[in-house]
């Protein structure tokens, strides 16, 4: 109990500290040095916090504050640092596809029939379904109800390079999806191709005898359990790698250049704080989750996928905190990676935001059939795109060029590039959030939640 006092005492203070540099400006005064050293005590009482945790979620949110640091006083450092967070997501790209597969062949071909497969399938699309589209409904009353985009004049400093895109046909939609060589889809990060080899390899798999299924399954087994173990290795340098992140991500984008947009920045966090609260909340009651331990299993990935604005980079480490938090592997294994293609809730709401905050600033008026038009093809072109940072923004300049005929240009999408980076940390969690809360929800429709497991007191303090 004096242990648990001490830490707390230790965070007040460092957060108070933090507190009255924040509150500095107006009427204490102080010269840029005295702040300076008032904030670095602050985050060393955070650290000094952390070694006394000895938590890796501590220490991943103590980084991002001293990102935040390093990238406001020292930004020619910061933008160095981002090779930090590229050597993190690296290594997290080497664990997706061999993952994937394993937990797939082994869900599919090991631990559960085939119609079982189609049953948590339909399911889960149904559920994707539903979710996407009243984040779809909401992101559109909310940009509806600010005006976020009315009266924005393009900036005359605001000219940077967009990143190049090419329209898209159906035909290439559909084709993005299936794997032409599963060696090409692994190495160029497709998700959703290396998803439908493996579930079509475990359908196969489960058609042979016992005898020639048996050495694959032992395989697939022992690889999941390695790669599991690999993820816990490269967990040590998450907080490395998200202090990087951050640190670039200020140490680039300033403070100026974050003032054009600033009001899309908080229509979005606050669209996505509604979901949350609106959608995801109701429907965790309705499927009966333990709310308390489903926070303590997604909060690692959630925080992983906001500081590095990748849904890869939390995809192990979700998986395996549902596993634990009673969801079987089987459908841990199923849902969460097909869900990374066709369940992102936060994607869904940006790209509905972003595309009504385009028209308002070109000063067009759009009916409400040709906005939902506009973002259900947003939604379509935006499959597969989950794992990748800012390819949203990319799908939102193909789609808005393919829409020009109705009044929209593309000098709006200047001021989103600049703050795109903000948004995609929001968007990218509450997909990871969203995924997290589908794999249970689909267990508890298969009737294969372990509430033993799911209510168990203290399971996450033990398993960091």
């Amino acid at each position: 109990m004096q242990h648990k006092q001490l830490s707390l005492s230790i965070l007040l203070t460092a957060l108070m500290i933090l507190l009255i540099h924040l509150l500095n400006a107006p009427f204490l005064h102080l010269n840029n040095n005295v702040v300076m050293t008032v904030r670095l005590l602050g985050l060393a009482l955070l650290c000094y916090y952390g070694l006394r945790q000895k938590k890796l979620p501590t220490w991943i949110l103590i980084s991002m504050l001293v990102g935040i640091e390093i990238g406001y006083d020292f930004p020619e450092v910061a933008i160095k640092l981002d090779v930090l967070s590229k050597i993190f997501l690296r290594l997290i790209k080497t664990i997706i596809a061999p993952l994937i597969f394993a937990t797939l062949v082994l869900g599919i071909a090991g631990h559960s029939n085939l119609k079982q497969v189609g049953r948590i399938a339909w399911k889960s699309m149904v559920y994707f379904y539903i979710a996407t589209t009243l984040a779809l409904f909401l992101g559109l009353g909310v940009i509806n109800f600010t005006q976020a985009g009315s009266g924005i004049v393009l900036p005359a400093d605001a000219v940077q390079q967009m990143p190049e895109t090419s329209k898209q046909s159906w035909q290439d939609i559909l084709l993005h999806i299936f794997p032409e060589n599963i060696a090409k889809s692994i190495v160029e990060g497709q998700v959703l191709q290396v998803v439908i080899f493996s579930i079509i390899f475990g359908i196969a798999l489960a058609m042979l005898s016992d005898k020639l299924r048996k050495p694959m399954l032992d395989f697939s087994e022992s690889l999941a359990e390695t790669m599991f173990k690999f993820t816990n290795i490269i967990m040590y340098a998450a907080p490395f790698g998200v202090g990087g992140a951050i640190a670039y991500t200020v140490g680039k984008l300033g403070i100026g250049v974050l003032l054009n947009g600033i009001y899309l920045v908080l229509t979005l966090y606050g669209a996505l704080i509604a979901f949350v609260l609106l959608v995801l909340l109701p429907i965790c009651f309705f499927a009966r989750l333990n709310i308390k331990n489903l926070f303590k299993a997604i909060s690692e990935p959630f925080t992983l996928a906001f500081a590095t604005a990748s849904s890869e980079s939390a995809l192990p480490k979700a998986m395996r905190n549902m596993e634990l938090f009673g969801v079987p592997r089987k459908i841990v294994s199923f849902v969460m990676p097909l869900g990374y293609s066709f369940n992102l809730d936060g994607t869904t709401l940006y790209l509905s935001l972003a595309s009504i905050f385009v028209a308002q600033a070109c000063g067009v008026h759009l009916s409400f059939g040709n906005q939902v038009f506009i973002v259900f093809t947003l939604m379509l072109t935006s499959k597969g795109v989950a794992g990748v940072p800012r390819a949203s923004f990319v799908i939102l300049l193909g789609t808005i060029a393919s829409f020009s005929y109705l009044g929209l240009k593309e000098w709006p999408l200047y001021i989103i590039l600049g703050i795109d980076a903000l948004m995609d940390m929001a968007r990218t969690s509450i997909n990871v959030m969203g995924n997290c809360v589908a794999s249970a929800v689909v267990a508890r429709w298969e009737g294969e939640l372990d509430d033993t497991k799911m209510n168990q007191e203290n399971l996450f303090e033990h398993t960091q």
